[in-house]
C-alpha cells in the first residue's frame, strides 16, 4: 500500500489518499483476484458478495495475515490495523473487565469511549462475566469494542452483525460510523445485512465472479454504482425508504421491481 501524496500529521492520520495495488490470491481452487484500489479518512468500504467470494480473503491480506501471491510489490501496505476476525473464540480465561484492560486499557477508561462505544454496546452489565460464559451475541460486542478501542490507521471489521438481534445491529451500525468519522480512520468491512451495509457503506467493493471457484473484488465504488452492479448479479430490487432511510426489498414482478429493473436501477436512493 502506498501514501499517494499522503502525509502523516500531527496526530499520526493520513490526510491524503492511500492506495494499494492489484493483488492475487488462490486457495486450493478458489481464485482471487483483487482490482487496485485507494482509500481516504475518514471512510468505511463495505464489501459486498455471496459467500465463497473471497471477502474474508481481501480482509486477512489487508490485516497481514495473509501475503499475496507473486512479488513482493503486490503486497499490502505496512500500516497500524486493528482486526476483529470472523469467527470469536472465547479462550480468554478471566472477566470481561480483564479482557478489556489487557487489550484496550487506556481506551476503555477514556470517558469519550465510554460515551460513545462502550455503553450504547451495553458492556458495563457484562464486566464481570467469564468471557468463556459469554454468549455469541455478547462476544460479538466485546470483540467489537476491542477492535474499536484498539489504536490504529486501518479498522478491519468482519461481518460485526454476526450473534446480534435487530436492534443491536442497528446501535452497532450507529456505533462504528460514528467513531470511524470523529476519528477521521478508515474502515473495511465484511457485512452480509444490507441495512447494515448500506447505513455504513461510504463506497463499496463488489465481489463478482462465481463463488468457490473464481472472484474479483472490484476497485471501491460509489454506494448508489456499487449496490445496483450487486443487485443486479442477483436480480433484486431495492428502494430506500424515505423516511427512515432503511432499504426494502421489492416484491418480486411487483410494479416498483419491474419499474426498477427496465431503467436498470436496482438500488434507488429516493430523497
Amino acid at each position: 500500500m502506498s501514501e499517494t501524496g499522503a502525509e502523516r500529521d500531527e496526530a499520526g492520520d493520513y490526510s491524503h489518499e492511500c492506495a494499494y495495488p492489484a493483488m492475487r490470491k488462490a486457495m486450493g481452487d478458489f481464485k482471487l483476484q483483487v482490482d487496485a484500489g485507494s482509500f481516504t479518512n475518514p471512510e468505511i468500504m463495505v464489501m459486498l458478495g455471496e459467500n465463497g467470494t473471497g471477502k474474508t480473503t481481501f480482509i486477512r491480506m489487508l490485516a497481514g495475515h495473509m501475503p499475496a501471491d507473486g512479488d513482493d510489490e503486490a503486497q499490502c501496505p505496512k500500516l497500524n490495523v486493528s482486526y476483529k476476525p470472523q469467527k470469536i473464540s472465547p479462550k480468554f480465561d478471566g472477566t470481561v473487565r480483564m479482557l478489556l484492560h489487557k487489550k484496550i486499557r487506556d481506551t476503555s477508561i477514556h470517558p469519550q469511549f465510554i460515551s460513545d462505544v462502550m455503553k450504547p454496546m451495553l458492556i458495563e452489565p457484562l464486566m464481570d462475566q467469564e468471557v468463556k460464559h459469554l454468549s455469541g451475541g455478547e462476544l460479538q460486542r466485546v470483540a467489537l469494542v476491542i477492535a474499536l478501542g484498539t489504536p490504529a490507521d486501518l479498522y478491519l471489521i468482519d461481518e460485526p452483525s454476526a450473534y446480534l438481534d435487530s436492534e443491536q445491529r442497528i446501535t452497532a451500525a450507529r456505533v462504528i460510523k460514528r467513531f470511524i468519522v470523529h476519528a477521521k480512520k478508515t474502515a473495511f468491512i465484511v457485512e452480509h445485512d444490507f441495512i447494515m451495509a448500506t447505513y455504513l457503506a461510504d463506497r463499496v467493493i463488489v465481489y463478482e465472479g462465481t463463488p468457490s471457484v473464481s472472484c474479483t473484488a472490484t476497485a471501491p465504488q460509489p454506494l448508489l454504482n456499487g449496490m445496483n452492479t450487486f443487485l443486479k448479479a442477483l436480480e433484486v430490487t431495492y428502494r430506500r425508504d424515505p423516511e427512515n432511510h432503511r432499504p426494502r426489498i421489492n416484491k418480486l414482478n411487483s410494479v416498483k421491481d419491474v419499474e426498477q429493473k427496465s431503467s436498470g436501477t436496482f438500488f434507488f436512493m429516493e430523497d
